[in-house]
């Protein structure tokens, strides 16, 4: 977008300017930068409120998790602190709302509920969009809460023209409280395959919070090897694969995103995460422009806990296959895709195996789905200023659990209807309506021994409605948006035995969006707010008593600044005020169930959060780059609302809190391309 900070779709200034300075571009001829590009390009329905990173804001912020990858985007937050305890929430909703891809790759289902399901290195990413609630046929199965793109770097996109092989190295030194050291080799092998290797490791200690009070149960080792190929088969063929193996363990709580008090054991956990992809795009005339997508990818969790060493594996293995038709004033974008889902739990050594069979507990179990999607989705220029998008997809979805011999299965037609109109040259209307559905998926790995479904089970479905409005100038780039989401037949479990998925309401999602920015000569200004407000049946969401579905955000104000000195030197600073929640009201479902006599209140302090950075490239170019970012500059101490809330004053809920977010965090990195 800028110097600094993210940017929004809608704006072409914001654009121009990533454009420039957003990392390396692709080299070669215009043919091969041109089949790089995604097919499908034109967005309408929810583009008010679409969002994009590009690599070279996340180096600058010295990027490590994803809550630094969303760090300044507020419509979408993180929550849990650590790494493997972050959840991503768009417009109060959990990321297992979301569709949420690397390279196209789903990344789905939940292996323990006390953790995130996504984890992403950042160093690999080359691109980050994000669709606010959701949008056209083409975002994908499952899309209602929204959808969250990964795109990894290529080859091609760190050579420097000329170039046939390169290879970088950088450190990373985190004050608070740990390192991490990354090594890349690339190539360009012939005249049309690209080579990429890359390995990244961190180790952190645990964390200080903004007291100086160590965070117990937050370190861990990370590290993750990345091959990719990506080969120019032909004039406008290009094709990728890559591999991915992420691994992340350390001594835990029993719930990682809760706060560990010093009385309470750690539990030795370890995440791994394997995804091939395969890709491929083809422009052969103005009718056929294929875009095609295989995957496979395994998560793995163990914990040796209270009830022995554990194991939770989830596998997601399919394809989307798309073709994008230029008509005349119409461009139509159709496919299907197709997934198959499995997910299977149970001890993972002799001696807790022998200790389920004694107790008479289930060993094994395992549940499979799959989803079959067809969409189509058309653009029709009518006019010059007028843009109409309009679009249908079909889902199925079945699953089966082998343990109770239960199988449910549910489909439906979504629908989307939106506009843009340029009232003059600079100032744009936006408006949308767009329907989702989502049928049961497979289940958390590690309460899937106890969970059961109703066999008259609806599938979710969700209408989404948005109107914006957007300026772009030669010096000024700015949009505000107001949004309404509902999702009716909410599929969730709320029975406080036995886990029983039934559908139990609906939940709601309202606010509005402003953004504006401005960029003269070596400055850049940028201001956000986002207000929403989530309810679940009328009363506020929130992260503990609704896990795996939603939480509640006070109104979020962003401010953003940077100058660029000279072609040398850039310095940046980042600001984030969320303001209070007061009297939020909880526990309505514990007093349904006769645990608790009257529902209490809890509180979301605010706190307001000071980022900066120092980039430095002393030759001339970026071959040799020194990064200084300091995060949490004043010391702040506070608890995200995106984590679970502070419950421990409420008699009987004195454990349940999250953990606080790391204090001040001084961040050196040196970077040196060979």
């Amino acid at each position: 977008m800028s110097n600094s900070g993210t940017k929004s779709n809608t704006c072409a200034l914001a654009l121009a300017v990533a454009g420039a300075l957003g990392g390396q571009a692709a080299h070669g001829d215009d043919a091969q930068a041109d089949a790089d590009k995604s097919i499908e390009t034109v967005v309408v329905v929810g583009r008010s409120t679409n969002t994009e990173i590009t690599p070279m804001e996340l180096e600058k912020q010295q990027a490590n998790d994803l809550a630094d990858v969303f760090r300044h985007i507020p419509a979408v937050t993180v929550g849990g602190s650590l790494g493997i305890a972050q959840k991503v929430y768009i417009r109060g909703m959990e990321d297992t709302l979301l569709n949420i891809t690397v390279d196209g790759a789903p990344q789905t289902s939940t292996l323990f509920h006390h953790i995130g399901r996504v984890s992403i290195e950042p160093e690999l990413l080359q691109k980050v969009e994000v669709q606010a609630g959701a949008g056209e046929a083409t975002s994908g199965a499952g899309a209602i809460g929204g959808t969250i793109r990964f795109n990894t770097k290529s080859a091609r996109d760190l050579l420097e023209r000329g170039e046939t092989v390169g290879a970088m190295v950088k450190g990373n030194y985190f004050s608070n409280n740990g390192y991490k050291g990354s090594a890349s080799v690339y190539s360009q092998v012939g005249a049309g395959l690209g080579v990429l290797a890359s390995y990244t490791a961190v180790e952190r200690d645990n964390m200080e919070d903004g007291n100086g009070d160590e965070i117990r149960a937050t370190d861990a080792d990370q590290s993750l090897a990345f091959v990719k190929l990506d080969s120019q088969i032909a004039h406008n063929h290009r094709m990728t694969l890559s591999y991915e193996a992420r691994e992340e363990s350390g001594l835990l709580g029993r719930r990682p995103n809760w706060v560990v008090t010093q009385e309470e054991p750690l539990y030795p956990m370890e995440g791994e995460r394997k995804t091939l992809v395969f890709n491929y795009t083809g422009r052969v005339s103005a009718a056929l422009n294929v875009e095609a997508t295989l995957y496979d990818t395994t998560s793995d969790l163990v914990q040796d806990g209270p009830y022995g060493l554990y194991n939770g594996q989830t596998q997601s293995t399919g394809f989307d296959i798309r073709n994008s038709s230029h008509l005349g004033t119409h461009t139509l974008t159709y496919g299907f895709e197709a997934r198959e889902d499995t997910v299977e739990a149970g001890p993972a050594d002799d001696e807790t195996l022998q200790m389920y069979l004694d107790e008479g507990w289930d060993t094994f179990v395992s549940e499979s789905g799959s989803v079959l999607g067809v969409y189509a989705q058309n653009h029709w220029q009518i006019t010059a200023p007028l843009l109409l998008s309009f679009g249908l997809r079909y889902d199925s979805y079945s699953l089966e659990q082998e343990n109770y011999n239960a199988e449910i299965d549910s489909s439906g037609v979504s629908a989307n209807i939106g506009f843009s109109y340029a009232l003059t040259p600079d100032l744009k209307l936006v408006a949308g309506h767009a329907q989702a559905l989502r049928g049961k998926e497979i289940g958390d790995s590690f309460t899937l021994s106890d969970s059961t479904i109703d066999p008259e089970l609806e599938p979710e479905t969700v209408e989404n409605n948005e109107v914006g409005i957007e300026y772009n100038s030669q010096v000024v780039a700015a949009s505000a948006a107001v949004y309404q989401s509902t999702i009716s037949d909410l599929i969730y479990d709320q029975t406080g035995g036995p886990i029983y998925y039934e559908n139990i309401g609906e939940v709601t999602s309202s606010g509005i969006e402003l953004k504006t920015a401005f960029h003269l000569d070596q400055w850049y200004l940028a201001a956000s707010l986002s207000m929403n407000d989530t309810e679940i049946n009328g009363n506020a969401i929130d992260g503990y008593e609704h896990n795996g579905l939603g939480t509640s955000r006070g109104d979020t104000f962003g401010l953003e600044a940077s100058y660029s000195v000279n072609p040398h030197w850039e310095a940046g600073w980042n600001f984030t005020y969320v303001r209070k929640l007061a009297d939020v009201e909880v526990l309505h479902r514990s007093v349904e169930l006769d645990w608790i006599d009257n529902t209490q209140y809890i509180t979301k302090p605010s706190y307001k959060v000071h980022d900066i950075y120092l980039r430095w490239t002393p030759l001339n170019s970026d071959a040799l780059s020194f990064n200084l970012a300091v995060q949490n500059l004043f010391n702040e101490h506070y608890r995200d609302h995106s984590s679970v809330a502070d419950y421990s004053h409420i008699g009987g809920w004195e454990i349940v809190s999250g953990v606080y977010e790391a204090g001040r965090d001084i961040r050196l990195t040196a970077s040196y391309r060979f």
